[in-house]
């Protein structure tokens, strides 16, 4: 039920903060620079996609918000392209999101429903993105964030309101749907029932033709087959990494600068000494008193604090001046006072009295400038190369920022210049299965694909330790190359079509066969192509859900009758599936199956999803949608770039 909420409704404004309230609903915020209002009644000549009730969808709302999905559907698929997201109906199912949120939001005022200010401000306070370092609501950087986003107070409440409305309609409709037991438990038995036969692989490229195609044949299928040919996006980058290396002799410290940070951190080398101890922290000083004297004559710490319910805690080893800032001065003083072996006097802290046994005394000796010059050496040359090198980072970042080009920066200062092959959005090297770019450049992919040709960055690669200033330095389009340069993949993608043409006739006369009363086995057999052996199935219905991906023909032979056979396309051209069903066994399940309890309970979220959907289309018709297809036709030619 919370999935079919996140997709059912579209916010307007491209804000990624999740609004804890409104659980069911997910509402998130998704695009930006909306518009509430509008003209209202027909939409020729108009710049709205559709008119909901009294509301306008604008083109921007639907283009922003077609941009934002496609944005977070990338995140899981990196080398989808734009085209790619459209052709399988992106753009039409944002659509039909954004215009089921407008409609049950007029439907709820219809009825009368209101979020009041109060509400709406409950539901800003606590947004986790809006909290301070106090973890409590700061208005600053509430504006500050709406600043970030281009947004406005108006519109984040706009779109609050929206979203608690639609909750008071929608959650009464699904809250607590709930199937019948005995429908439940049929279904469950299906998730057991049992289903053995086998499977058959007729590959194309054994009907494959020997010969190449003529260029009026290979012309024509490129012609038809374009899509299946588009390369996705690539881009090089360029770049010059910098780090310690580049800083020369400036980074090394002085002799005047070791020996100053000596006399400033004398009390670190001077002569001390660390203790261990067992602590016992009473709250009277009669009972601190009377626990000291039972261990000074011998009594083991541990028992007397177990005898009492108390508990003793390990310290240190530990200094004086530390162990001061955890008790205070005076406990500091007697536990450093006493002898190792002792128990110190009886002190007080803001704890309680401390009774402390001494278990280990460390003496460490003082250590001369000569003695701590290489530890001081080190700290100092870690200080003056993490300044310099933020100071050279931001000598580069004033360059490009007033206009210089990366050529021109890294020609100045003398850096190295490096370019990386194409990359994919998902940070591999085109061309290749996976093959990964140059570890310092690897961090840099998601910016790359964001950013414009030409227009250098600097980034760290290491927390003051390392940087690299990068371009976008060439930008392939996601598109179908010319036939020319991939004429030898068309070629044998075009003998595979041929092939699964073949494949398919043999498949016809195979299952011809079987279903004349011979065996798949048999029938196969009879080719006079040598075909691969069929492999026998066996599965439950529950087994082939715990599959992390689907199995088109596993789940062919569950949609099939007993005793029968079937055929079912390879991707790719790449050739037949036959299936044949030969037993089905019924499933059993008890009310005490841990599988009837989760069940139900999912079979409760399909009722609620089927009851939300049946809500969202009769308010869709009491509320009235009006569409404009000709605008959403210019939204779908800008998003693919083809507008004019």
């Amino acid at each position: 039920m919370i999935n079919f909420f996140r997709s059912f409704f579209q916010s307007k404004i491209g804000l990624g903060l999740t609004i804890g309230f409104l659980v069911l609903i997910a509402l998130a915020f998704a695009s930006a620079d909306v518009s509430t209002t509008g003209t209202f009644g027909g939409l020729s000549g108009t710049n709205n996609v559709a008119v909901v009730g009294k509301e306008s969808v604008t083109t921007a709302e639907l283009r922003e918000s077609a941009n934002n999905s496609y944005r977070e559907v990338q995140g899981n698929d990196p080398t989808l392209t734009m085209q790619e997201f459209i052709a399988d109906g992106g753009l039409g199912q944002v659509l039909d999101t954004l215009l089921d949120r407008v409609a049950v939001s007029e439907f709820g005022r219809m009825l009368g429903l209101r979020a009041g200010e109060n509400l709406i401000n409950s539901e800003i306070i606590k947004i986790p993105a809006f909290r301070g370092a106090d973890g409590n609501f700061s208005d600053e950087v509430y504006r500050a964030a709406l600043q970030q986003q281009g947004l406005t107070d108006k519109i984040v409440r706009e779109d609050l309101t929206d979203g608690l409305i639609a909750r008071q309609v929608l959650i009464p409709a699904v809250f607590g749907s709930k199937f019948p037991d005995k429908i439940v438990r049929r279904y469950v038995s299906q998730l057991r029932e049992r289903r053995e036969g086998t499977i058959a692989l007729v590959p194309a490229e054994l009907f494959a033709p020997e010969g190449d195609p003529t260029d009026k044949q290979l012309q024509a299928y490129y012609r038809e087959n374009r899509e299946d040919f588009i390369l996705p996006e690539r881009r090089t980058v360029r770049y010059a990494v910098f780090g310690a290396d580049s800083m020369g002799e400036r980074i090394n410290p002085t002799d005047a600068e070791i020996r100053q940070r000596y006399q400033q951190n004398a009390e670190l080398y001077r002569a001390s000494e660390e203790r261990t101890f067992t602590q016992l922290i009473v709250p009277t000083r009669q009972a601190a008193e009377s626990f000291r004297e039972r261990i000074v004559g011998g009594a083991s710490i541990a028992s007397v604090a177990n005898e009492a319910g108390l508990e003793t805690s390990q310290i240190g080893p530990i200094r004086k001046e530390d162990y001061a800032q955890q008790a205070n001065s005076a406990v500091a003083d007697a536990v450093f006072g006493a002898d190792d072996g002792s128990v110190a006097p009886i002190a007080r802290s803001p704890l309680g009295f401390h009774v402390v046994r001494i278990d280990d005394v460390t003496t460490i000796p003082a250590r001369s400038l000569a003695e701590a010059r290489p530890e001081i050496v080190e700290a100092l040359r870690a200080e003056k190369q993490r300044r310099a090198m933020n100071e050279f980072a931001s000598e580069i970042e004033n360059r490009v920022n007033g206009g210089e080009s990366f050529a021109q920066v890294a020609d100045a200062l003398d850096l190295e210049i490096q370019t990386s092959r194409p990359l994919l959005a998902s940070g591999a090297v085109f061309g290749t299965q996976g093959e990964a770019p140059p570890e310092e450049v690897q961090p840099l992919v998601p910016t790359l694909f964001q950013m414009q040709e030409g227009q250098p960055q600097i980034a760290q690669i290491e927390d003051g330790e390392t940087f690299v200033l990068f371009e976008a330095a060439e930008i392939t389009p996601s598109a179908a190359p010319p036939l020319a340069e991939i004429r030898d993949a068309v070629t044998a993608r075009w003998k595979l079509a041929q092939g699964a043409a073949e494949a398919r006739k043999a498949v016809d006369r195979v299952l011809k066969r079987v279903a004349d009363g011979s065996t798949l086995t048999a029938a196969l057999q009879a080719e006079e192509t040598r075909l691969p052996s069929p492999q026998p199935l066996s599965i439950t219905r529950e087994e082939l859900m715990q599959q992390q991906r689907p199995n088109p023909p596993l789940t062919l032979m569950f949609a099939m009758a007993e005793g029968t056979a079937k055929r079912l396309e390879a991707p790719n051209d790449a050739g037949f599936f036959i299936v044949a069903l030969d037993d089905i066994t019924a499933g059993k399940v008890e009310q005490d199956d841990p599988l009837y309890t989760q069940a139900r309970t999912a079979y409760g979220n399909i009722l609620s999803r089927e009851y939300g959907d049946q809500l969202r289309m009769a308010i869709r018709d009491e509320v009235r949608v009006e569409r404009n297809a000709e605008a959403v036709d210019a939204v779908r030619r800008e998003l693919l770039g083809t507008a004019n």
